[in-house]
């Protein structure tokens, strides 16, 4: 009875060997086959078919096979974790499980530029995460939400919902503007927003950050004596016409509260996404008698300034003359 007892036990017992062996080669095999880390994007769409589809070209089908039977049987196939997730060289097929299982995900890098209206941004925010441009446009619809967005790299999770992006740029927001800054713009009778406002404006009047400041103690100059900016960046914005190289008389009517020709004081919102730059000139701006600016004949970049109105004519004559010789209409 004793020898039958073993004579079926045995080839049990080696089964039940083989399939532990078979199943700890599985899970502790390397699993990627790449040199180099690849990222895996788990979206709200995604099964376990659809995730280890997307691990095909960088794993062997027995790693895929036994990754593929731990999500079947941890539960992780009832709910794939969305996120964005770093497969490197070195993991075992356990290692991916457990970083998927857990929701380890590796963040994103992301980019805030320095764009001139919220459906850009929406469209560059959505090319590095999860959510759409239209879910991200639906939050950038008030007249100062681009004064919210402080230009720089930002840390954030793949699958970050727009609720939590929008808190999370009013941390940094709030960061940025410290006590320093804060008192700064209170010292030229403005708020953050109104810095970003005209800080917008003279990123669009030059790229050259040396002259900014300059530029900054002349818009001062004139918001102090109730005279129009005159900016023409704002009537492109109007217009919504960033292409435009020459404002003529014809486009300074465009109805528009962005219009400074029209209006006085500052728009209602800033024009872009205020670089840093922009803002620092605006807080530090040159004390200056300059009220008129005109960009030089040279087409450097650069502008002359003025203190009269005669002079700052001459000025736009010279430059006036300098676009009909180009043929810039």
């Amino acid at each position: 009875m004793k020898i039958k007892t073993r004579y079926y036990l045995l080839p049990a017992i080696v089964c039940l060997l083989g399939a532990a062996a078979l199943g700890y080669y599985l899970a502790f095999t390397t699993f990627s086959t790449a040199s180099d880390t690849f990222y895996l994007y788990v979206d709200d769409d995604d099964t376990v078919d659809s995730v280890t589809a997307k691990l095909q070209g960088i794993s062997t089908e027995h790693a895929i096979a036994g990754l593929t039977t731990m999500m079947r049987h941890t539960g992780y196939a009832d709910r794939p974790r969305t996120g964005r997730y770093a497969i490197e060289p070195a993991m075992t097929t356990i290692d991916v499980m457990r970083r998927l299982r857990n929701g380890h995900q590796t963040p994103v890098r992301l980019i805030i530029p320095e764009v001139r209206t919220m459906d850009q941004l929406a469209g560059k925010l959505a090319q590095k995460l999860m959510l759409d441009s239209t879910t991200i446009a639906a939050y950038l619809t008030a007249d100062t939400i681009a004064a919210l967005f402080v230009p720089d790299t930002y840390e954030v999770y793949w699958n970050i919902s727009a609720e939590s992006l929008m808190k999370r740029m009013e941390r940094e927001h709030d960061a940025f503007w410290n006590d320093k800054r804060r008192r700064q713009a209170a010292d030229k009778g403005l708020t953050p927003t109104q810095v970003c406002i005209l800080a917008s404006i003279i990123d669009e009047e030059t790229a050259n950050n040396a002259e900014k400041p300059a530029i900054a103690g002349m818009y001062l100059n004139r918001l102090r004596l109730n005279m129009p900016l005159q900016a023409d960046p704002t009537v492109k914005f109007a217009l919504k016409d960033f292409a435009l190289r020459r404002v003529l008389n014809k486009h300074l009517e465009v109805e528009s509260p962005y219009n400074t020709y029209r209006n006085n004081g500052l728009p209602p919102g800033p024009i872009k996404i205020a670089s840093q730059k922009g803002i620092d000139a605006v807080l530090n701006a040159e004390e200056n008698n300059y009220l008129y600016m005109c960009a030089k004949e040279d087409f450097s970049g650069t502008h002359n300034f003025a203190t009269t109105l005669s002079e700052h004519q001459r000025n736009a004559a010279r430059y006036a003359r300098a676009l009909n010789e180009r043929g810039i209409k």
